[in-house]
Formats: C-alpha cells, structure tokens, sequence
C-alpha cells in the first residue's frame, strides 16, 4: 500500500482497513467485542489527530497528539488480541499492526519535536 504523505488521510486510510479486517473475522463473541474495541480506538487515532491540527497552541497540540499515539497503543492491543485469534487472517492484521506501530512512532516523534 503506497502511503499517503497527509497524515489525517493515513489515519483515516487506517480506521477504513480495520473496518474491512472485521468483516473478514468470524463472527464469535470474543472477535466481535474486540471488534467494537478496534473501531472506537482506530477512529480516535485520526479523530483526535484532526482536532491536534485545530491546535489552540503548543500545549493543546501535544496534549491531543498524545491522546491520539495513547489510542494507536489501544488500536494496537485490540489487533493483536485479534491478530493472535484468528490465524487464518494474519497477513491481513500484520499489515494493520505494522502500520499502527507506525503511525504510533510518527506521533510520538512530532510531540518530541514540538516539546524541545
């Protein structure tokens, strides 16, 4: 998947293939509750990344900036609760799980950035 530079595109990019990974699962009750977990979290990831551009200032970009890399670390957990219960579809939650490792290392790199 060829990324896009925009990161509120990436984000939502991200939150679209979580929605798509639940539909292949099985529908048991563990995946399905995991499932809501992943779309509220992944949501948040791009939700709360958006309001971080709609900074009031410094402060308020990096308090919503870690909300959103605290939801990646949500979204993550979720995936790999999935990734490690359905066998069958790992190749698709591995490409999730690199990705939100991703996005996670991207904000943490700009609240470095924006704090010193």
């Amino acid at each position: 998947m060829n990324k896009p530079y925009d990161l509120e595109e990436r984000t939502l990019l991200f939150a679209l293939e979580c929605r798509h990974y639940l539909k292949t699962l099985p529908k048991t009750i563990s995946n399905i509750e995991d499932g809501k977990q992943l779309i509220r979290s992944s949501g948040s990831v791009g939700a709360n990344y958006i309001e971080a551009n709609e900074k009031l200032g410094d402060k308020d970009l990096v308090f919503r900036l870690k909300i959103s890399r605290k939801e990646a670390k949500e979204s993550k957990f979720w995936l790999r609760l999935l990734h490690e219960l359905n066998p069958d579809q790992k190749t698709f939650s591995e490409s999730l799980l690199f990705e939100i490792e991703e996005l996670r290392k991207i904000m943490s790199a700009i609240i470095t950035k924006t704090t010193k």
